[in-house]
């Protein structure tokens, strides 16, 4: 999954944050979240799902309080395959 976050993202996301963390961090332990994260200049974010399908990983960063309020703006969900 590639992302864009808002403009000021640093102060917006102040608020969400705590939920935000949370939320992913039940989202690994359960296995659905490899890795998700920033790019260094925090324009854009990266996650790596491990879901039976496109609808499961749409439902869960629809359901995160930074899609929710706006601090992600936008995303793209591919299918990846693993060749190496």
């Amino acid at each position: 999954m590639w992302g864009s976050y808002c403009e000021d993202v640093l102060e917006k996301r102040a608020p969400y944050r705590q939920a935000h963390l949370d939320g992913i961090t039940a989202q690994k332990a359960a296995g659905l979240v490899i890795t998700l994260g920033p790019t260094q200049d925090i324009t854009k974010l990266f996650g790596i799902y491990e879901a039976p399908d496109e609808q499961t990983v749409r439902l869960a960063v629809e359901g995160d309080p930074y899609w929710k309020n706006g601090i992600w703006t936008e995303y793209e969900v591919k299918e990846w395959i693993q060749a190496f």
